[in-house]
C-alpha cells in the first residue's frame, strides 16, 4: 500500500509560526519568545531529521511517481542505514531507480547533445546494485520491478554510452571497468535483444589495448568480428597489433577477411598496401599504388599514409604534393606538419645537390634556380618544424633538424636551439 498521508509536520510548523509572527512585543511575550524560539529551533531540527529519515517506502513512492532524483536521494539514505544495507530489497529498489534515471538522463542528452548528466554513473551503480541484490537474495522481487535477472541483461546499451564518454576523455581504466560490465551484461542473452554489431567489443579491446593488454585486447577485436562488426577500425587495429609481433600470416588473414565484409573499404585498400610495404614486397604494392581508388584521396588520414610510402620510396616530391593537400583538407595536424617538414627538408637537399652539379658544369642560371628553391624549401622545412616543436617542445630529434636548418640558414636561432638541445640532453 503505497503512503498517501499529509505531511503533518510541515502544517504543525506553519501553525506555530501564524501564531507567533503576529504577537504584540511588549515584556510578557518578549519572555514568551525567548521559550518559544528555542523549542521552535528544535522542532525544526527534529522535522528536519524526520524528514532525513532512511524510509523504503518512500523510495518505492518516488520511483512509481516517476521521479527518479528525489527516488535517488530517498533510496541512498536507505543505503546508508545500517539495518536496510543488509536486506536485498534495498539494493533492488537502488537498481531499478538508478536503472531508469540512467534510463532518463540518456534521453535528454539524446535529444540534445549539450545536455550535461547530473549522474553520469548511474548506469553502473544499477549493475553494481543488481548484483549485491542478487548476493543478498537471488530470489528478490518487488511489484512493478525489473528482478536482477531481468535488469541485468537491459543495461548494456547505457553502460557502453557511459564507458565511450571515459574512453573519450581518456580514462582508460575506468573506462575498461564499465565496458567489462557492458560485456558482461550484453552476453548474459543470446542473441542480445538489440545486437550491437561488434562495437561494444570494440570500445572495449581498445581500452585494453591503451592499457598494454594487446593479447586481451586482440580477443575482443575478434569477438567483434564474429558478433558481425562493420567498423574498419577493428580490423586495422588487429593489424597494427599483428604488424607489433611481425605475424605475417595473422596480418594477411585479417587482411582478407575485412576485404569480404568490406569489400570497397579505401582503408582496407591502404593496409593492403602497407602490408606488401611491410614484408618488402614493393613490386605488388606498386602494383596496388596504380590502381588507388577516387575515395582514398577524399580522407585525408589515407593520404598521409600514401604520402608515406612514397617518402619509403624517396619520392618526396610526391609524398609532398599529397600532404599539400591533406594540410588542406586537415589543417594544423601534427602529423601532416611533420611530414611535410620531412619532405621540404630533403627537397631543399636534392635541390642544393643538383645546384651544385649544374654549377660545376658551368649551368650557373639553372644552379641559381634550384639554390632558390632549396632555400624555399628550406624555410619552409623550418615552418612545419616550428609548428612541431611547439606541440612536442621535448622531442629530440626535431630540435637536431631545427639546429641543422637554422645552422644552413645562418639564424639567430641557432644558440636558442643549442641551449635547448644541452639542457635536455
Amino acid at each position: 500500500m503505497r503512503n498517501r498521508y499529509p505531511n503533518f509536520s510541515c502544517f504543525l510548523l506553519r501553525f506555530i509560526l501564524k501564531k507567533i509572527s503576529f504577537a504584540p512585543c511588549n515584556k510578557n511575550h518578549y519572555l514568551m519568545k525567548k521559550i518559544i524560539l528555542p523549542l521552535l529551533a528544535c522542532l525544526m531540527l527534529s522535522f528536519s531529521l524526520s524528514a532525513q529519515k532512511a524510509s523504503l517506502t518512500k523510495a518505492y513512492n518516488l520511483f512509481f511517481d516517476k521521479d527518479f532524483v528525489k527516488a535517488k536521494e530517498a533510496i541512498d539514505l536507505c543505503v546508508q542505514d545500517e539495518k536496510l544495507s543488509q536486506r536485498a530489497q534495498t539494493w533492488l529498489y537502488k537498481a531499478n531507480i538508478y536503472f531508469y534515471l540512467a534510463n532518463q538522463e540518456y534521453d535528454a542528452k539524446r535529444d540534445n547533445t549539450y545536455y550535461q548528466a547530473m549522474f553520469p554513473d548511474a548506469a553502473e551503480q544499477a549493475f553494481d546494485a543488481f548484483i549485491k541484490a542478487k548476493a543478498l537474495n537471488k530470489n528478490v522481487e518487488a511489484y512493478d520491478m525489473r528482478s536482477p535477472n531481468e535488469g541485468l541483461p537491459k543495461l548494456y546499451a547505457l553502460l557502453l554510452v557511459y564507458g565511450v564518454d571515459e574512453l573519450i576523455a581518456g580514462n582508460y581504466e575506468t573506462a575498461k571497468r564499465i565496458l567489462e560490465k557492458a560485456v558482461t551484461s550484453y552476453e548474459m542473452e543470446t542473441p542480445p535483444q538489440f545486437p550491437l554489431h561488434g562495437e561494444l567489443y570494440y570500445y572495449y579491446a581498445y581500452a585494453l589495448e591503451m592499457l598494454g593488454e594487446t593479447e586481451n585486447a586482440a580477443k575482443f577485436y575478434h569477438k567483434a568480428i564474429a558478433d558481425g562488426s562493420t567498423n574498419v577500425n577493428v580490423y586495422l587495429r588487429l593489424i597494427e597489433s599483428y604488424k607489433k609481433e611481425k605475424d605475417q600470416a595473422k596480418i594477411k588473414e585479417i587482411l582478407d577477411a575485412g576485404k569480404r565484409t568490406l569489400p570497397k573499404n579505401p582503408a582496407l585498400f591502404v593496409a593492403e598496401i602497407d602490408y606488401y610495404y611491410f614484408i618488402e614486397d614493393k613490386a605488388t604494392a606498386h602494383q596496388l599504388m596504380e590502381n588507388i581508388p577516387a575515395s582514398v584521396f577524399e580522407n585525408a588520414d589515407l593520404l598521409v599514409n600514401i604520402a608515406n610510402f612514397h617518402i619509403l620510396d624517396l619520392d618526396y616530391i610526391k609524398a609532398y604534393e599529397l600532404l599539400k593537400k591533406a594540410n588542406q583538407m586537415m589543417p594544423n595536424n601534427f602529423v601532416v606538419f611533420y611530414n611535410l617538414g620531412v619532405c621540404a627538408y630533403y627537397l631543399s637537399e636534392e635541390n642544393f645537390k643538383l645546384a651544385n652539379e649544374l654549377e660545376v658544369k658551368g649551368d650557373k642560371s639553372s644552379a641559381m634556380i634550384h639554390k632558390a628553391k632549396s632555400e624555399n624549401f628550406l624555410l619552409e622545412a623550418q615552418t612545419y618544424f616550428e609548428r612541431v616543436h611547439q606541440t612536442e617542445p621535448q622531442d629530440i630529434n626535431v630540435m637536431y633538424t631545427l639546429r641543422s636548418i637554422y645552422a644552413r640558414l645562418q639564424s639567430p636561432k641557432y644558440e636558442e636551439m643549442e641551449a635547448k638541445i644541452k639542457a635536455t640532453e
